[in-house]
């Protein structure tokens, strides 16, 4: 008998548990209402019908009937709360018609600078937001007034499966000419369901306010006389044309002698250090540090005979082989004074 229950209060468990999944909203649904807790809202079978229809909750015919009356096709809910609050379908026989999610719109005042963040590797058309907080099931972001206003026109872009470590990832577009001065602020919308509840807010900035290049390249470092002189160029995805879209270099170094780190705006820093490494940023509107490059050894900056050539720079290449150079002249002198 003890077993028999024990089976009974595990099917129960693992019932009640798959529903709770099935329940919860963890996409945006083609159709939904969004109520304040305590209206009243009217759900439109939407499908082309002259017979009547019956309508479910939750797959449910029954259970709310207290909260709810029809209008011809149409289903009045009074008085949203959480309970009711979930899919709700016309049915005409078994077919079903059409479906409406009836999702309860948040009055928490969340600062969004606290739900996600925007970055911009460059003035180009393309930007990319993360939603840091991780108790919402989907989100969505849109670009532009549509979205603000909620208009059927906005594009959204949705989050798709399980966020990352750092939240749910959007990579977004703008039409924002790179080359003119900037004067309109960008508008972002963001909508996340949480349980049946609807977030929603629009965050505005200046996309010259979220521009953070990428790591510079280091392209080459060569001694000159006491100084070492270190070529740094943009990244790949930072603007074009870099006459245009200009950076400014940062390089930190060791000093050899005594460990110090110095950090210098001059491509020429000392020649003896151990090592260095430099980030970028758009100077003219003080925009944030890009992340360091790693640590490069600033000894032997060639290494002609250590590396494959495939590894060298053009520059380091066009040394090592007037190095190669001169050592032939120099052995083939030698060998015609031997003769």
């Amino acid at each position: 008998m003890m077993t028999l229950l024990s089976w009974i209060t595990a099917f129960l468990l693992i019932s009640t548990t798959a529903a709770d999944q099935e329940a919860k909203l963890d996409h945006f649904p083609e159709n939904f209402v969004v109520a304040k807790p305590g209206d009243s809202v009217s759900l439109t079978c939407l499908a082309t019908t002259t017979g009547p229809v019956t309508w479910k909750f939750n797959n449910d015919e029954s259970g709310f009937e207290d909260y709810m009356s029809k209008n011809g096709h149409n289903l009045i809910v009074r008085d949203v709360e959480g309970p009711l609050l979930g899919e709700y379908s016309c049915w005409r026989g078994e077919t079903k018609l059409s479906s409406t999610y009836l999702l309860q719109k948040t009055e928490e005042g969340e600062d969004i600078d606290s739900l996600f963040t925007c970055r911009a590797k460059s003035y180009d058309c393309n930007f990319s937001c993360r939603w840091t907080e991780d108790r919402h099931e989907a989100v969505r972001l849109g670009v532009g007034p549509d979205c603000t206003k909620g208009l059927p026109t906005c594009h959204w872009v949705s989050s798709s499966g399980q966020p990352n470590s750092e939240g749910f990832q959007f990579e977004l577009t703008h039409t924002l000419s790179p080359f003119g001065e900037e004067s309109t602020m960008l508008e972002v919308t963001a909508e996340a369901i949480d349980d049946f509840v609807l977030l929603r807010r629009t965050k505005q900035f200046y996309l010259r306010d979220i521009v953070v290049p990428d790591s510079p390249r280091i392209v080459s470092f060569e001694v000159l006389q006491s100084k070492l002189n270190v070529s740094i160029e943009p990244p790949s995805s930072w603007s074009t044309p870099h006459s245009f879209f200009s950076l400014e270099h940062e390089i930190e170094y060791v000093l050899r002698d005594n460990g110090k780190t110095i950090s210098s705006l001059s491509s020429l820093i000392p020649k003896k250090i151990s090592m260095f490494r430099a980030r970028s940023r758009d100077p003219l509107v003080s925009s944030p540090w890009s992340q360091w490059t790693p640590w490069k050894n600033g000894r032997n900056s060639c290494q002609c005979k250590k590396k494959q050539t495939s590894e060298l720079s053009p520059q380091c290449l066009e040394r090592c082989k007037r190095k190669m150079e001169k050592r032939r002249t120099k052995h083939a002198k030698q060998s015609q004074h031997l003769l």
